[in-house]
């Protein structure tokens, strides 16, 4: 078993470039943004979400939510899926309702995160550390690797749209505009549970157009210990 978790712990460090000898990458930092197009408050923190999408070190995700279709337009993104993931971030985050626009940062702090200025300030409060556990994507697998967590971690499958895609809105808070989304998450599977040591997820191939990323998350709504993105 050591010298599997060997094995994985050097691909993960392949992969993010660097030989097996240099230093550890720097762990991806996860910015997920809850948004709805019917919400007239969210197309700045749109805006936020997408300047910081090209970092290499950030993995930034953009999930529709359901509940202001009824404003008098229906997100064409949303899924109530995100929405259930973004009320299990209430509870993980001591909240009692849920809002738009809202970022989460590493699973570990909240905000509007309207400007850029406020998602930095808020990755500087809740970056994700290093030497957490080993996430690697490969072509047909994700491999995990490190000690065990406190409690069984969930392995999430992230697929998402890399490309700006804009949105005309004609009805709600938001007519006549035409809104850009970029890192639009299209699909959103668990893959298992993880409970330490090493073990590999298959990943099937992504559909055309759209990007993967592995989130390692401590329950629902907790932290995200690790993350890969392809």
């Amino acid at each position: 078993m050591k010298s599997l978790i060997a094995s994985l712990m050097t691909a993960a460090a392949l992969a993010g470039g660097g030989a097996a000898s240099a230093q550890p990458a720097a762990p991806v930092q996860v910015v997920e943004l809850y948004t709805s197009q019917g919400c007239s408050s969210c197309p700045p923190a749109n805006a936020a979400v997408a300047a910081i999408s090209a970092r290499p070190e950030i993995l930034a995700l953009s999930f529709g939510v359901t509940y202001w279709d009824d404003l008098g337009w229906k997100d064409t993104f949303a899924q109530k899926k995100f929405t259930d993931r973004q009320w299990d971030y209430a509870h993980g985050l001591r909240h009692a309702q849920v809002a738009t626009p809202q970022v989460v940062v590493n699973g570990r702090l909240d905000t509007i995160g309207g400007s850029v200025g406020d998602i930095d300030a808020a990755l500087r409060r809740a970056p994700l550390p290093a030497g957490g556990p080993a996430v690697s994507l490969t072509a047909g697998a994700a491999a995990i690797a490190g000690a065990a967590p406190a409690r069984p971690a969930q392995v999430w499958l992230v697929r998402y749209d890399p490309n700006i895609v804009q949105v005309p809105v004609k009805r709600g808070e938001n007519t006549g505009k035409t809104l850009p989304h970029k890192n639009v998450v299209r699909e959103l599977t668990r893959l298992g549970d993880w409970n330490g040591g090493a073990k590999s997820f298959a990943v099937p191939v992504a559909p055309a157009g759209l990007n993967t990323a592995i989130l390692l998350q401590a329950g629902p709504g907790g932290p995200i210990l690790a993350a890969a993105k392809g």
